[in-house]
């Protein structure tokens, strides 16, 4: 059958399940538009930049079954949405990136966007596909999802030239979508030894990534077994409830809060799921790590990379910790309740809350205030996105997350400016679940206005600016060492005028004594279906646990030399202004 490329490659989406596109029509992607728009299952969403395109599709793909995709032009528009195309390959989230390309009937050089965009996005997907025939957009298309979703996850790149898509060519019938095919877990042997070992353990452990993410009732299980405790990296936050009493937070080393440092200090083994031991999962790599390390994760290349494994369990997180469960319940008896360890966990955590409850915020607004009274005015099944910034750690400390994938976070590509379209992106895909997010003052000048988006279709979002004027992780970073802080002062911003511009409510907080009432009335006005920005005066004079240890950790990295230079010229300049 002859058929442009435009319809041959709509069908695929269609086939494959997606619901959602983002990105913005331009010259070499109007075919595409055109087709999406008659489409009776995919709703194309107009952004203001691709780089909101790309965060919106990652909110799509971590909270829901569905695939994050973009409809991109060319050049502008993929240099445009990088950012999140990067977040989304380091962080494991699968995105199907689909962008017009020049012609390539024309015998012409220096045609408009012409650029080798698959050099450039190489180091950032999975693979890229430049298709070259009508008969190849499909198959494509069915290929770059399969790799997308395969072994660890990731973003796919696809270039469909503009004349493929706008002139019909022969195709052949549409083949079947594909399946994907889970890794199983190792041979039985390494499961059995790592049974044996965590039974033979005295303190085993528990450290829980995004990898997991499908495994909590595994992960869960396996931690009642053993009477472990549990700690997750900042991605895997909602990969353990909290609301568990073996669950100690976010990572376990020197800069962990209290609960997760005195429930790990004596750690003999440990199991680790899903995670990597990246520098923001480990505190820059302050953890101490026990010679029994059982490591199961779907990546065989993260093994052995910072901490050398004592058993390694290449697979599916699911499978690998059925197997294991499995295996534990056959080889001995599950543990007694440690009602010790569990009562030193929670006397710990609301130690470490009734800390920052009597910290003097001088008439701002506490963070502890913010996030108990936020922890007890949304469902356990709320979606909180977060974006990279102070606020990510103060988060990570001290709200609660109680519910599998009811928070998500950029981690290893760390941008700043994801929160308020990856929010849209999660609301899209999850409809019945109230979405808010919580953003730095910095992080949500950078694509505050993706909100006239949320306000075209319709979305009732929360948006809760942390708001103390400049960009705090780097400026309480700067503080001690240079006794200043350049650059990191944002200015005077009225974000009044923000809410005006994109048709949002606005709710101004000066102090605590707002926070509650805040919060009830911008959940009201989110349901009614308006995005709602609520400008929070936040205090962020008391540093959290996670910026006070990897300051520490680092700075006795550095070599004795450096370590003296450093402190004699913070010194010198405390002392000389």
């Amino acid at each position: 059958m002859k058929r442009t490329g435009a319809w041959l490659a709509v069908r695929a989406l269609e086939a494959l399940g997606i619901k959602y596109t983002f990105g913005i029509p331009g010259v070499h992607n109007t075919e595409l538009y055109d087709e999406l728009n008659s489409s009776d299952l995919i709703t194309p969403i107009l952004v203001t930049h691709e780089g909101g395109a790309s965060f919106m599709a990652d909110g799509v793909s971590r909270t829901s079954g569905q695939t994050g995709t973009l409809v991109i032009v060319p050049a502008a528009g993929a240099t445009h949405a990088a950012s999140g195309i990067g977040e989304a390959f380091l962080d494991g989230v699968p995105m199907l990136v689909i962008c017009g390309g020049i012609r390539t009937d024309l015998d012409k050089r220096y045609q408009l966007h012409q650029m080798d965009q698959h050099a450039f996005l190489k180091p950032l997907t999975k693979a890229t596909f430049l298709v070259t025939a009508h008969a190849d957009i499909v198959p494509t298309l069915f290929k770059a999802w399969e790799i997308a979703h395969s072994g660890e996850p990731g973003p796919v790149f696809v270039e469909i030239p503009v004349n493929l898509q706008m002139f019909p060519g022969e195709a052949g019938d549409i083949p079947a979508p594909p399946a994907i095919a889970r890794p199983q877990p190792t041979v039985a042997t390494d499961i059995r030894r790592a049974a044996e070992m965590l039974l033979a353990a005295k303190h085993p452990a528990m450290f829980v990534g995004w990898g997991a993410r499908d495994a909590h009732e595994q992960t869960r299980a396996i931690a009642e077994f053993l009477q472990a405790p549990v700690a997750t990296t900042l991605q895997g936050l909602s990969v353990f409830s909290a609301a568990h009493p073996l669950h100690t937070g976010f990572s376990f080393g020197a800069s962990a809060v209290p609960a997760a440092r005195n429930a790990f200090a004596d750690c003999d083994c440990l199991l680790a799921v899903g995670t990597r031991f990246a520098e923001i999962a480990t505190g820059s790599f302050g953890v101490t790590v026990p010679p029994n390390l059982i490591h199961a994760d779907i990546n065989p290349a993260v093994f052995s990379a910072n901490y050398p494994a004592a058993v390694a369990l290449e697979g599916d997180a699911a499978a690998v910790l059925t197997a294991l469960l499995e295996e534990l319940r056959r080889v001995g008896a599950g543990a007694t309740a440690n009602v010790e360890l569990q009562q030193r966990i929670a006397r710990d955590k609301a130690a470490y809350n009734e800390e920052w409850l009597r910290h003097d915020s001088g008439g701002k607004v506490n963070p502890a205030v913010f996030f108990n009274a936020l922890r007890a005015a949304v469902p356990d099944d709320a979606i909180a996105v977060v974006d990279d910034g102070n606020h990510t750690y103060l988060t990570a400390e001290l709200f609660p997350v109680r519910q599998p994938k009811a928070l998500i976070v950029p981690t290893d590509f760390n941008s700043m400016g994801y929160a308020v379209p990856a929010a849209i992106g999660a609301k899209l895909a999850n409809p019945g679940r109230e979405v808010f997010a919580i953003i730095g003052d910095g992080a949500f000048t950078m694509t505050c206005m993706e909100i006239v988006s949320a306000t075209r279709i319709g979305l009732g979002l929360v948006f809760y600016v942390f708001h103390d004027g400049e960009l705090s992780q780097i400026a309480q970073a700067q503080e001690i060492p240079f006794n200043r802080k350049p650059c990191t002062a944002l200015g005077a911003i009225d974000f009044s005028g923000v809410a005006i511009a994109t048709g949002a409510e606005y709710l101004p907080v000066p102090s605590n004594d707002g926070v509650a009432a805040a919060i009830a009335r911008a959940r009201e006005l989110a349901a009614a279906g308006r995005p709602v920005i609520v400008d929070l005066i936040m205090d962020y004079s008391k540093r959290t646990t996670f910026t006070l240890g990897a300051v520490k950790t680092n700075f006795r990295r550095f070599p004795l030399a450096q370590r003296l230079r450093m402190v004699t010229r913070a010194i010198k300049r405390k002392i000389t202004g």
